[in-house]
């Protein structure tokens, strides 16, 4: 999480500041403070961020108006942090591609808990997205190759448990819903629990020890899946 770099949208300076000090404290060195709309934008347009933290009321605008430019170029998570709210700016805010909405005043502590938790969750998927290796408990997935490792021993995959395995890889830690498994890697709105279930065991016969009793990939009852182990890339 070191090398991340944050970009702060805020016109109040000493909220601003506050935030780069805990933030550093927490080993993020890599930080751009921005307190108009048209800087944030210049910044954007210069180099990539992990991570967008924006005020909503600014002098020149509504901190609004950028998420649009940032998910032409990114998924980094984008947290807006306003005195903004009421139920209607929250859900604007989501609408608008945030990852999460703090209002003002807050809590420095659950900030910048929350800010952790979202950054070491996209660092690990641009890490993998990145290096298109990675490797999870005993296990290792070479992307480009469309291989897998287990236990030393390779073992090619190829088409849906090729897209499964590495929607998993890129959401490793997340709980996801079987709704959100298909969509993602059928492509398709009309829901099939089974399609799911039947691709999963498929998956876990190929990388589990004992695919009856899985430990890479877990059920998580009336949910879905997670990825689980020791993740890198």
């Amino acid at each position: 999480m070191q090398e991340a770099s944050i970009l702060v949208l805020e016109d109040e300076r000493a909220i601003a500041e506050m935030i780069e000090i805990i933030l550093r404290k927490e080993g993020i060195a890599n930080i751009t403070l921005c307190n108009t709309i048209e800087e944030a934008k210049n910044e954007i347009n210069t180099k990539p961020f992990d991570f967008y933290l924006l005020d909503i009321m600014l002098p020149d605008g509504s901190g609004l108006d950028i998420a649009h430019i940032i998910r032409e170029k990114s998924d980094a998570p984008i947290f807006y942090l306003t005195a903004k709210s009421s139920d209607a700016d929250k859900l604007r805010g989501f609408m608008n591609g945030a990852d999460d909405y703090i209002t003002k005043p807050f809590n420095p502590l659950e900030l910048v808990a929350r800010v952790k938790v979202q950054l070491v969750r996209y660092m690990k998927k641009k890490n993998v997205q990145e290096n298109h290796i990675f490797t999870c408990s005993r296990f290792t997935f070479d992307i480009d190759a469309a291989e897998i490792q287990v236990d030393g021993v390779k073992e090619m995959i190829s088409g849906r448990l090729f897209h499964l395995l590495k929607y998993l890889c890129d959401n490793a830690g997340q709980v996801l819903s079987k709704e959100q498994i298909y969509e993602s890697v059928w492509g398709d709105c009309l829901f099939d629990d089974n399609t799911v279930m039947v691709h999963i065991r498929k998956l876990r016969e190929k990388i589990e020890k004992n695919p009856g009793k899985p430990t890479c990939i877990i059920t998580v009852r009336g949910i879905g899946y997670k990825l689980v182990g020791d993740v890198s890339s």
